[in-house]
């Protein structure tokens, strides 16, 4: 996926139902840099969205990444989710 299909994927789910697989792989492209830059906090961001949506793998790799990760950047992770979280609905 390029990185302008990744941008409209994630706009295209502002407002529309999306499932957790989608916020699944969204996290795994931006945790090992495929398609796109690797990105912790952005992993982190999508797994977290995606645990929210029944992901149960979403759940383990956060907690793994999170691992490797400062509380700063877990802490902007969080924000990150709750912020696209708000301007989803």
């Amino acid at each position: 996926m390029s990185n302008s299909a990744i941008t409209t994927f994630e706009n295209s789910t502002r407002g529309v139902p999306a499932g957790g697989e989608e916020f699944f792989q969204l996290g795994m492209m931006y945790s090992t840099g495929s398609a796109v830059p690797a990105d912790m906090v952005t992993a982190h961001k999508w797994f977290n969205i995606a645990a929210m949506n029944g992901v149960k793998d979403a759940v383990r790799l956060r907690h793994e990444i999170a691992a490797e990760m400062s509380d700063a950047e877990i802490a902007a992770a969080q924000r990150a989710a709750r912020d696209w979280l708000k301007t989803r609905h």
